[in-house]
């Protein structure tokens, strides 16, 4: 089970078109399915669950809201064959109306890092006037950069490049880094 988090490259690809909600598949280095999450509509709370594949009989990761509609909400995300609470992230309400900003928290709620939006002259470029604009994060972790979250350019179909830099080793759980990238694509779908 641990083993698909064990890659440094994963690609994360929403569904072209669904009607209601959302499905994302994330694929390891050698194009594997390795998770598939389908995020339901017209839910007041968010609550993504991450299975081990599209049969949706394994559960592994499950991203809950501690709110209904927070503008600066927390989501704790538990490996779900153990209950294990594997972190949180908090997103940085009025920051990210310009820039988009996480704080990274550990299974305690104590702040061990951030994800940031690459700048905030191209975020406002991606808000503004062109969507077409790639997305790219950065995560850091203790000042130290562990994780790229890169957007490739496709007006169709949203794919986003999970990238955990040589650094991430023993710096972050890769569950809570692949669970940073399904709750990104999934606010971004909500957004656009």
């Amino acid at each position: 089970m641990i083993e698909r988090f064990s890659g440094s490259r994963y690609l994360l690809v929403r569904q072209f078109f669904k009607l209601f909600g959302a499905n994302f598949r994330v694929f390891d280095e050698h194009d594997r399915l390795v998770l598939f999450s389908n995020q339901k509509a017209f839910r007041l709370k968010e609550d993504i669950r991450v299975y081990s594949d599209e049969s949706r009989t394994e559960e592994i990761l499950h991203i809950q809201a501690r709110n209904i509609i927070d503008f600066s909400a927390a989501y704790d995300v538990y490996f779900a064959p153990t209950g294990e609470k594997v972190g949180a992230l908090k997103r940085k309400g009025w920051k990210s109306l310009v820039r988009d900003e996480w704080i990274l928290m550990d299974a305690s709620d104590a702040e061990i890092g951030r994800i940031q939006e690459d700048s905030a002259a191209w975020a406002l470029v991606r808000r503004f006037l062109s969507a077409l604009v790639p997305q790219h994060f950065h995560v850091e972790v203790a000042g130290q950069r562990v994780l790229e979250l890169h957007q490739r350019f496709n007006p169709f179909i949203y794919k986003l490049e999970i990238h955990y830099l040589p650094t991430a080793s023993g710096m972050l759980d890769r569950r809570l880094g692949i669970a940073a990238a399904v709750l990104i694509a999934a606010i971004e779908e909500r957004q656009g």
